[in-house]
């Protein structure tokens, strides 16, 4: 019979799994790993090579195509949730986006775990070292040369990838009082940076490969593997982590440690089965409490956005994907978008907001989310109908309209994820709670009029933009929109921007060694430990995170 027993098994082939295994494979060759994947291995698949794959991978066997629960804000309507299903997990379907966030971010979360091991200069050697930065003479204080994800901006990608709106666009922010930064990922992102992306010459780098984990010796993969549940025993008291079980009965022990990596969604489904949970829900379902953990499942945050359509006034110049003038292999390279741009909503609305919500005006004052560093909005815009397809919205791909993207990235709303059963097939209950708060809806509403006078009010923006595409049955908006008139768009069409995070959190479910609340050889190792929302597209954290948990555990 074959060895079932393993020093470290992984649940999850994810960004996470994949990349934690990989470093953790080098700094302890000596040590087995088992890492199981729920999903396919999916190196070479036609979804997983070219960049602008990434649209169709929405709904295919690659995507757990998840479905919310009615939200209450959102006029109990449920919104679908896009999620990695394959092994490399979303590095195999994102959009590959690079942004690190903002400094403040990470020294928040220090501070509300009281660990400063994850301040973002703390963090810093991690970023450094994942990443090949495009520019070869870049600082090497703030950015890595040698890492295994190379990054690239439109310029470094290739001379042919030129917009021709980028220009115009920057100087349409630049009329806003938004002024060009050189390095959105230097821990400051406030301002319109160039975009940065994890493409390398035109292909898609997945974790698994990059991380080169088929390759490691000391590392067993098995995919299309469902975990049930891990299991638990008791020595001397204590709960401890000895192995995981799978739908069929066959079980696999772990000598040192299981380390759960099933993302934001999975995750606290899997502790869950488990056991180790909130005991009403445990109770509920009839999974015999291990660990009573309330907070499994709660503080589940996501990056809330809404995508807008917009007319070109001369498609015939080439603005757009689906004109001749963009046959060149170049625009296949990476999104076709040049910049990022993130910035904070105005100070004197978000505190009134905070007020509506219940905060008190002495912590108003001090309120972490109103510090002139911080930002709420992210703004992308994109030469191309991007979004359309998976909203249900009928926009042509022939060249004549352009897509904004407007994301909440410092959100309050908070939700949560549960089980609907003990049954580990069946899909979690996913409650983001979306636009729950006025602070929310009051940021979201201030980036949606900023793009707005962007696009139609300043003299480069007009020359672009005929008109917005209004969805069928809502208003036309402008940017003195009400309140209710953006807030019905809003409810009817708002959307994820696929960041789910938080629903494991640190200093509530695992501490600041990611180890398991209650139970001993058990770590979590993905987003679900983010305590709050992070000012950016999470993979970079990801494999910041990956990396620090690799130390931690080969050194325990």
């Amino acid at each position: 019979m074959p060895d079932t027993t393993y020093d470290y098994i992984i649940i999850g082939g994810g960004l996470t799994g994949s990349a934690l295994t990989g470093r953790l494979a080098e700094l302890q060759p000596e040590r087995s790993i088992l890492l199981l994947e729920a999903g396919a291995n999916v190196t070479g698949h036609p979804l997983t090579g070219s960049p602008l794959a990434c649209f169709a991978a929405h709904g295919s066997p690659l995507d757990w195509a998840y479905t919310t629960m009615p939200q209450k804000h959102l006029d109990s309507r449920p919104c679908y949730n896009a999620a990695g299903k394959a092994l490399s997990g979303c590095t195999a379907t994102n959009y590959g986006t690079w942004t690190r966030g903002n400094a403040v971010d990470y020294d928040l979360w220090a501070q509300m775990v009281n660990d400063d091991a994850w301040s973002y200069k703390s963090l810093l050697p991690y970023f450094k070292r994942t990443e090949t930065h495009w520019d070869k003479n870049v600082d090497s204080t703030e950015h890595g040369t040698s890492g295994p994800i190379h990054l690239a901006t439109v310029e470094s990608s290739s001379d042919e990838r030129i917009y021709p709106l980028g220009e115009p666009l920057r100087a349409a922010w630049s009329s806003l009082g938004i002024e060009t930064i050189e390095d959105g990922n230097a821990g400051n992102p406030q301002g319109l940076a160039p975009l940065t992306e994890n493409f390398r010459e035109g292909q898609r780098q997945i974790a698994s490969e990059v991380y080169g984990i088929k390759a490691k010796p000391n590392v067993t993969i098995k995919t299309e593997t469902l975990v049930k549940r891990v299991l638990l025993s008791e020595q001397n008291g204590k709960k401890i982590a000895t192995g995981v079980e799978l739908p069929d009965g066959t079980t696999f022990n772990a000598s040192k440690e299981v380390i759960v990596s099933s993302g934001a969604y999975r995750t606290p489904q899997v502790l869950m089965l488990s056991g180790i949970g909130p005991t009403e829900e445990l109770s509920k379902h009839g999974i015999p409490v291990e660990v009573d953990s309330p907070e499994v499942g709660k503080n589940f945050h996501d990056h809330f956005s809404l995508n807008q359509w917009w007319k070109l006034r001369h498609p015939e110049r080439g603005l757009s994907i689906g004109t001749p003038l963009w046959n060149s292999p170049a625009y296949g390279m990476g999104l076709p978008c040049n910049w990022l741009a993130t910035v904070p909503a105005p100070r004197d609305e978000l505190a009134r907001a905070l007020q509506i919500d219940g905060v008190s005006e002495a912590e108003i004052e001090t309120h972490p989310y109103l510090k002139p560093e911080i930002c709420h909005i992210e703004t992308l815009i994109a030469y191309a109908p991007a979004g359309a397809q998976v909203a249900g919205v009928e926009v042509p791909m022939d060249g004549t309209y352009i897509a904004s993207a407007v994301l909440g990235i410092e959100p309050t709303s908070r939700g949560s994820i549960t089980i609907s059963s003990a049954d580990p097939t069946a899909a979690p209950l996913i409650d983001p709670n979306y636009y729950a708060t006025e602070f929310d809806r009051a940021a979201l509403r201030a980036g949606i009029r900023q793009v707005i006078k962007l696009l139609r009010d300043t003299p480069e923006g007009h020359e672009m933009i005929l008109e917005e595409l209004a969805r069928p049955g809502m208003p036309a908006l402008s940017s003195t929109s009400s309140d209710e008139e953006l807030d019905k768009v809003i409810k009817a069409c708002g959307a994820t921007f696929y960041h789910p995070a938080g629903s494991a959190a640190m200093g509530k479910v695992v501490d600041t060694q990611l180890r398991v609340n209650g139970v001993e050889g058990l770590r979590v190792v993905d987003a679900s430990v983010f305590p709050l929302s992070i000012e950016g597209h999470y993979q970079a954290a990801l494999y910041a995170v990956a990396e620090k948990a690799a130390e931690l555990i080969a050194s325990s």
